[in-house]
């Protein structure tokens, strides 16, 4: 770690950055953002067990479905970087080969939700259980698998703000920052600290978190609800934190293009948060698509008395 002082004008504390983000057991190398990926699947995965079985749901489902929404989620977060962000993989100077390396940092949460839903409906599919109540149970857990996943980019020293002379400053290696500076249009003096808005999104994440399962247990929220609410409160954050950063995006109207993405997919979640809740108010009373069918065909078979 650097030092855990640096300057910009009067000494501030700041927040070191870590020197190595690569470690080796023999030939193997271990990264750090591989490593908060995974740390954080781990935690999604043990959260959405919990709450699913709340749900009447059995564990074991988790993890069916979990193997084929992790791959395609890891597959769409990918794309979706290397789209919103080319200029690294076909600008010039660039090599689309790096667009492979994934552990070398780069995943589009938009491309991850995206493709991993399609993931879990193929996994809820096989498991003949209702796709809006798995991601209700998930949602929290999501939540907290994106904040784990931020300490990759501390590691990484990648994605942090702009300049700051708070004393939660971040300190970033020098040669990190002149290149990010320069490619931002700013002059970084020596000792220049950002906002570290890796921290920023993590504590709002796992805020979000508990808030979710808070208004979950407090008002019976089923059929998706607990699902859209998570996407708006991810989005509300990521508007004026993604506002904060100056590392390499394209530009729409003058805005980054994850901040109109966050603005659209927030109005949309809010539309369809209220949409679900009033055709579908309250909980579902089963996950099992096997034993909603007959109720469903028993209220749609004429009464006979009638």
């Amino acid at each position: 770690m650097n030092g855990l002082i640096s300057a910009v004008g009067p000494v501030v504390a700041s927040i070191p950055s870590p020197s190595e983000h690569t470690w080796y057991l023999g030939p193997f190398p271990l990264r750090a953002y591989a490593l908060a990926i995974l740390a954080g699947i781990a935690v999604a995965v043990w959260l959405t067990r919990k709450r699913w079985v709340e749900r009447g749901g059995d564990a074991d489902d988790v993890l069916e479905i979990a193997f084929w929404a992790v791959p395609f989620g890891i597959v769409g977060g990918r794309i979706y970087h290397v789209i919103s962000s080319p200029d690294a993989y076909w600008g010039p100077g660039g090599d689309p080969l790096k667009a492979l390396r994934i552990w070398d940092g780069g995943l589009g949460i938009w491309g991850a939700i995206a493709l991993g839903a399609v993931g879990a409906y193929i996994g809820c599919r096989r498991q003949k259980v209702s796709f809006p109540a798995f991601a209700d149970a998930l949602a929290p857990g999501l939540l907290l698998a994106q904040a784990l996943g931020r300490l990759g980019n501390w590691f990484n020293q990648e994605l942090f703000g702009s300049p700051t002379t708070l004393p939660w400053g971040l300190e970033v290696d020098p040669s990190v920052a002149d290149y990010v500076c320069s490619n931002a249009g700013l002059t970084c003096e020596a000792g220049t600290l950002f906002h570290p808005t890796f921290l920023y999104e993590m504590l709002w994440n796992v805020a979000a978190a508990f808030l979710l399962i808070y208004l979950d247990r407090r008002f019976r929220l089923g059929h998706g609800r607990v699902f859209w609410l998570y996407v708006l409160f991810y989005t509300l954050g990521r508007v004026w934190i993604e506002m904060l950063r100056i590392d390499d995006a394209e530009l729409v109207l003058g805005l980054r293009l994850n901040v109109w993405t966050s603005i659209l997919v927030g109005v949309g979640a809010l539309i369809a948060f209220i949409v679900v809740g009033r055709r579908n108010p309250g909980r579902e009373e089963t996950v099992s698509l096997d034993a909603a069918e007959p109720e469903q065909a028993d209220a749609a078979r004429p009464d006979p008395g009638r």
